[in-house]
């Protein structure tokens, strides 16, 4: 194999060449106009154009490196974005342009090879961090729940073989620096200089360029599936049934008994479908924040120390072995998780399949109306879940009743069916 060309201008972005402290590409956040706000530029192809603190493609980027580091992968590179652009628009909405609406994500971002051809046409080295595409899903619990006439196939939207069609879109994160120390109630300063020291000094950047105010942080992102229009959930006048789930891989993926994330995730899946069958939209957000954001690892560390503890594992203690292992019980501090509902252009969801006090309060404080919390039902708890629920509920976490809108509300927006 051929050694790639690893010839490349390089430099210390960290310290500033005198007369370089602002980049030819300045990001104006939250613009209407994409040209007036900016691209976002996280490649390394050419640093002098660099706008960012990172680089793309998160926790991946390690990866690339490796890859160039084996000679399998030429670090000039740039992809060839031919037919990559979204199969469904997707925006502008209003909240694109909404101060503070949108701060952890690029509205842009699906867009950049169209909105930006010119810039690259040129050389600039410009990436989606957002693709959007369509696809189909395939769970067994679907079929389960069609062979139990809680679900029947239309065709179009659940087929007969238990195909769920649906738009699928992967979200990258991009920080707005500003926006997210506002956020978290404290100084972009102060949050520079944080994520500076607790990533053991990676990004200099952050305390020595204040002119670049996006980080791309090198943690997962986001995958959002759509059952039934897109376009339907900017839509007042069509209803919005919403799942939120953060990953679980122990359930979502091998069926752990231990806790209730697959089950809820399938029972959100289901009830989007009814919902898109109804004529309205079903959305799914999928973040990638393993064991409440501490990590698979920890994750297990706290199984062993509540199942080892006198007197076994109970609702009581929960938590506080969590926090006695993590330091924290739970990081993953929904502020942040609104941001793509706005970028959907979401207003209302008349159905939320959680009954997580943080994200519902994550949700309403960001603006967007809730009409329904549904729980799960009782009979899809797995036995060794039931700890976990009740947890929750001693915690605050999960309210033990479900919230629903007044009768009023519901019967004014023709929601009455519910």
């Amino acid at each position: 194999m051929n050694a790639p060309n690893r010839t490349q201008h390089i430099r210390l972005t960290s310290h500033p060449e005198p007369g370089q402290a602002t980049t030819r590409f300045p990001v104006r956040w939250g613009a209407a106009d994409p040209h007036e706000r900016g691209p976002i530029i996280g490649s390394v192809t050419n640093p002098a154009d660099r706008n960012v603190i990172g680089s793309h493609g998160g926790s991946y980027s390690v990866y690339r490196a490796l890859a160039i580091s084996a000679r399998a992968l030429n670090p000039l590179a740039r992809p060839d974005l031919h037919n990559t652009h979204p199969v469904v628009p997707i925006g502008p909405h209003p909240q694109w342009a909404e101060p503070g609406r949108i701060v952890s994500l690029d509205p842009w971002g699906h867009m950049a090879g169209e909105v930006f051809a010119r810039e690259i046409a040129t050389g600039t080295d410009v990436r989606p961090t957002i693709a959007v595409t369509k696809a189909r899903l395939n769970m067994p619990e679907i079929l389960a729940a069609m062979a139990a006439h809680r679900l029947a196939p239309d065709g179009g939207i659940l087929h007969g073989n238990g195909d769920i069609s649906v738009t699928k879109i992967a979200v990258d994160p991009v920080w707005w620096l500003p926006g997210i120390a506002e956020r978290f109630g404290t100084s972009e300063r102060e949050l520079r200089r944080t994520l500076f020291e607790q990533t053991g000094g990676m990004f200099p950047e952050l305390v020595t360029r204040p002119d670049m105010c996006v980080f791309l942080p090198p943690i997962g992102g986001a995958t959002v599936y759509v059952i039934g229009e897109v376009a339907a959930l900017a839509d007042a006048r069509r209803t919005v049934a919403c799942r939120v789930h953060d990953e679980c891989n122990g359930s979502d993926v091998f069926g752990s008994d231990i806790c209730t994330c697959r089950p809820y995730l399938v029972h959100g899946i289901e009830e989007c479908v009814k919902e898109a069958q109804r004529g309205g939209a079903g959305v799914i957000v999928y973040n990638r924040k393993e064991g409440r954001a501490l990590g698979e690892v920890t994750k297990f560390l706290v199984y062993n120390a509540r199942k080892r503890q006198e007197g076994g594992d109970s609702a009581a203690t929960y938590f506080e072995r969590t926090e006695c292992v993590a330091g924290v019980q739970d990081a993953r501090f929904q502020q942040l998780m609104p941001d793509v509902l706005h970028w959907l252009g979401i207003r209302r969801i008349d159905r939320l399949m959680s009954m997580s006090n943080m994200k519902y309060d994550a949700i309403v404080g960001s603006g967007i109306e809730v009409g329904e919390r549904v729980p799960i039902p009782p009979e899809l708890v797995p036995p060794d879940a039931s700890v976990e629920i009740e947890a929750k509920k001693a915690a605050g976490y999960y309210a033990p009743d479900p919230v629903a809108a007044s009768l009023d509300a519901v019967k004014g927006r023709g929601l009455d069916r519910y």
